[in-house]
């Protein structure tokens, strides 16, 4: 079906007429020599919202975390993350593979732990045991329902990470939608953090590209295993200006995803079949089960697709919706009396 509401990710936003303009016009260079001023702009730009040194533009959120772990950790060490996390289950064990590292999942509620939990996680130093050297965050949740840390949490966990000798990084793929809903400034979340990403192609709109920042320190070992695991690019001018295009035209639409998201929860929350986790959406992203055992995510996934709406079965009976800059109030709306029809039409058939 080609002509369908997508509310499966905001990664499936497509570049505007707008910005494929300004990817056309880019002025361009040798990225790998610094001289593509388009990149350095960006990851100026981006640095500086969130209150680092430097950036490096990377081709995805995946490889900013990757690189980003790399830099933090050495073989044998382990990171200590949520167990819904994107760097733990989608990012098909990068970090086993390339950085050596293992990884010490948490179970949590909507993916935001306890500065305690990390402290408890924290393995005591034995030769038989892994070192604990990396906590990371996501900041808003991915799979866990786009639940928002708030800024106490996420600074008690950065400080009893730093009390325990381990560094700490922010997975912010989402973190500008957080800020979208809290009126937080991003450089107060990232304050104090060892290393911090953002994804350019979800809610942002881009077609490709991440941004990592941190020290300078940090950025120039990170480059060098940009450059090693193949992300370096040459002319990155081209999907640079996307990102810079974005920051100007569509960083302040994120609140509009969030609204369009309650717009959506306030239609089908009066549906008694739907059972949210969270219990309202915080940021552009609702996950929701069902109150009857035999209601089933896989299928309520497939019926929403037959009638024109596209949403995503996330496993353990959970559906993910995300509103992003490509679905209208309006598609929304239709979007969100559609899934409660086949609520209704899901439970007749369950009598």
């Amino acid at each position: 079906m080609e002509d369908y509401i997508d509310l499966y990710s905001d990664t499936h936003t497509r570049p505007s007429a707008g910005m494929r303009n300004a990817m056309a016009k880019a002025r361009v260079g040798d990225e790998q020599s610094d001289e593509d001023p388009t990149t350095i702009e960006l990851c100026e730009r981006v640095a500086d919202l969130l209150g680092c040194e430097a950036g490096v533009f990377m081709p995805s959120g995946t490889m900013c975390n990757l690189a980003a772990v790399l830099t933090l950790t050495r073989p044998g060490d382990e990171v200590i993350c949520d167990k819904d996390s994107h760097l733990y289950g989608t990012e098909a064990a990068g970090v086993a593979a390339f950085a050596g590292a293992s990884i010490l999942p948490l179970e949590s509620r909507n993916g935001i732990f306890t500065a305690e939990q990390v402290r408890n996680a924290v393995r005591p130093k034995a030769r038989t045991a892994p070192r604990s050297s990396l906590v990371s965050v996501e900041q808003t949740t991915n799979f866990s329902g786009g639940a928002i840390w708030a800024l106490q949490e996420l600074r008690e966990v950065r400080d009893v990470s730093q009390e325990l000798g381990l560094n700490c990084h922010i997975d912010g793929a989402r973190l500008f939608n957080a800020t979208a809903t809290t009126g937080i400034p991003a450089r107060e979340y990232s304050a104090g953090w060892n290393s911090v990403c953002v994804d350019l192609s979800k809610g942002l709109g881009c077609p490709v590209g991440g941004v990592l920042c941190g020290s300078k320190d940090f950025i120039r070992e990170a480059w060098q295993w940009k450059y090693r695991l193949g992300g370096a690019m040459r002319q990155s001018g081209i999907l640079a200006a996307a990102g810079i295009y974005a920051l100007d035209y569509n960083l302040p639409k994120l609140g509009d995803d969030n609204r369009k998201a309650n717009l959506i929860w306030n239609i089908i929350s009066a549906c008694e079949h739907f059972e949210f986790d969270p219990a309202e959406p915080e940021s552009n992203i609702i996950r929701f089960t069902f109150a009857h055992p035999k209601m089933q995510a896989s299928v309520f996934a497939k019926k929403c697709y037959e009638q024109g709406i596209r949403v995503r079965d996330i496993g353990g009976n959970y559906i993910r919706v995300t509103t992003h800059l490509d679905v209208t109030v309006e598609e929304s709306r239709k979007a969100a009396n559609v899934m409660a029809d086949v609520a209704y039409e899901m439970f007749r058939a369950c009598q």
